[in-house]
């Protein structure tokens, strides 16, 4: 149980992030206007003032005539110019927004935004809870600078539209230039590195749909370990390690897990979705974060065994992102379970491919303790991520998951939960919400499973099962706040037994008390009478 203690002990410090920063929320009606496209991030960084110089280029869509463009960017940096398409505009900068009042209408269709600025950005105090720039050293002495932004969304050193239901549909480009001798490590694939003088620039591009917080890089003395991968679909894709030149000699066996992990999520959530560019992670001083292309990995490679293989559960996690929360992305922070909770119940399918479904199950009977239970895992809409990030989003969420296996079958479940990750409907630009999955599985299904998601995701209420005792040997069996019909498994003195339960009463015949539910997919409250 050592990797679930872990994973409470995180979900835990998770639970008291910094309450400083955050994104998202009711999207403002000069933001609602622009359809981003793509970012370019030019910056020069400055290690001993810990400060960075240069410009982001946003090319974006309006949507109508407008007069005002309105962008997120912390208040920590100094704003030298603004230019719509090439021509200078006034602007206001302040409350952590740039406002650009044009000059004239700008018409519907494409523009192109430039801001160039320099500035000290938000130092992260406890990364990766708290976002922000962390500048440090590695054990060797090097520079080693990573960047946090989940929380606080990409205005933490970069303008940008900070809102979950908008992704840059081509892509973005950072362009960082560094001393020389240190490397860049981002999204994408490397175009080209320059070298000039004492300085050198990484170019890295990703030409797929990315949420803002994905679009950073991490900087150190890094060693670029690699080997090939062959997906599901056959498809041949570069594994990279950025490792620490002193862990270089471990790098070659945490490719080897990280292999292990992709084997698994590929055959529950289909081919890795990044495969025209590259599976990649960093070596990191904060503890990892699920960045699209280049995770971050700090768990300092601390194995366990799992089927007597060593596994690595933060890095499996992290990665597993790469499906839902890159991929699969929720259009409002309101329904952030999808990105962790589907998540952690794939982090225990992995468990299930490599331990079989009694450790699955053990797993599972022994997260259902630790949920706190105070506030709905969906809040509703229109909510930032620091209100909807607590804890049950994780544990909870999978165990939502869980339950919903059992209440539909493995026949059901599993090719309906491959064929939503994998439906164009649903992932890369097109962003997905609860209600989505919900009608989904649904239709697959072929019943109403409304009353389950609202049980379970909408309140903090459990299933309330009435166990009546009655003459001659029997038990009456009902539920008290579901309005379908479940699987429920009980178990008497003559040995298991599966039955539809509802509102609807049933009667099972047992001399002693009947176990409900024993190997725990549903939350439960028993009333015994």
């Amino acid at each position: 149980m050592r990797i679930l203690s872990l994973l409470l002990l995180l979900l835990t410090c998770l639970s008291t992030r910094s309450q400083k920063l955050t994104s998202g929320g009711k999207l403002k009606p000069e933001q609602a206007l622009m359809d981003i496209r793509k970012y370019t991030i030019s910056l020069d960084l400055d290690l001993e003032k810990k400060s960075i110089a240069g410009y982001t280029l946003i090319d974006l869509n309006t949507l109508q005539p407008t007069r005002v463009l309105l962008f997120d960017l912390m208040d920590s940096f100094m704003i030298q110019s603004v230019l719509v398409n090439n021509k200078k505009q006034p602007y206001e900068y302040a409350h952590n927004l740039i406002r650009i009042n044009l000059d004239q209408e700008l018409p519907a269709g494409k523009q192109s935004v430039r801001v160039n600025y320099s500035g000290s950005p938000h130092i992260a105090i406890r990364p990766p809870w708290d976002d922000g720039f962390t500048w440090t050293k590695d054990p060797a002495g090097n520079p080693w600078i990573a960047v946090t932004a989940e929380g606080g969304g990409g205005k933490l050193y970069y303008p940008c539209k900070d809102h979950p239901s908008d992704e840059p549909n081509e892509g973005a480009e950072l362009i960082i230039t560094v001393p020389k001798g240190l490397v860049v490590a981002g999204p994408g694939l490397l175009q080209k590195t320059t070298v000039k003088g004492k300085k050198v620039t990484y170019d890295w591009k990703t030409n797929y749909s990315i949420n803002n917080y994905s679009i950073l890089f991490n900087v150190g003395k890094f060693n670029v370990v690699t080997r090939e991968y062959t997906s599901v679909n056959g498809t041949k894709i570069p594994m990279q390690f950025y490792v620490l030149e002193a862990n270089t000699g471990k790098a070659a066996h945490h490719l080897e897990i990280l292999e292990q992990t992709l084997r698994s999520r590929e055959k529950y959530f289909g081919e890795y979705p990044w495969a025209k560019e590259k599976i990649a992670i960093c070596e990191t001083p904060h503890l990892g974060m699920e960045h699209q292309t280049m995770n971050a990995y700090g768990n300092k490679f601390k194995y366990d065994k799992v089927g007597g293989q060593d596994f690595d559960w933060l890095m499996d996690h992290e990665f597993g992102h790469e499906w839902w929360g890159n991929k699969i992305t929720a259009k409002d922070w309101g329904d952030y379970w999808i990105h962790e909770g589907i998540n952690t119940f794939g982090d225990n399918l992995d468990v299930l491919e490599l331990a079989g479904e009694a450790e699955y199950i053990k797993r599972f009977k022994g997260m259902a303790p630790g949920f706190e239970n105070k506030i709905p895992i969906v809040q509703g809409k229109d909510i930032d991520e620091e209100t909807a990030y607590v804890g049950d989003i994780y544990g909870k969420g999978a165990f939502f998951m869980h339950t919903l296996r059992y209440v539909i079958g493995d026949s059901i479940f599993f090719p309906a939960l491959k064929e939503f990750a994998t439906s164009p409907k649903y992932t890369y630009d097109n962003l997905t919400s609860t209600e989505d999955i919900e009608q989904f599985f649904s239709k697959k299904a072929g019943k109403n499973l409304v009353p389950l998601f609202d049980l379970f995701l909408r309140t903090t209420k459990k299933l309330e099962i009435s166990v009546r005792q009655i003459p001659n040997d029997a038990y009456l069996i009902s539920l008290s706040n579901l309005d379908m019909t479940i699987p429920l498994k009980i178990v008497t003195e003559s040995g298991e037994q599966i039955i539809m339960a509802g509102k609807k009463i049933t009667m099972i015949k047992s001399k002693s008390l009947p176990i409900i539910d024993p190997d725990k997919y549903y939350l439960t409250r028993i009333i015994y009478e």
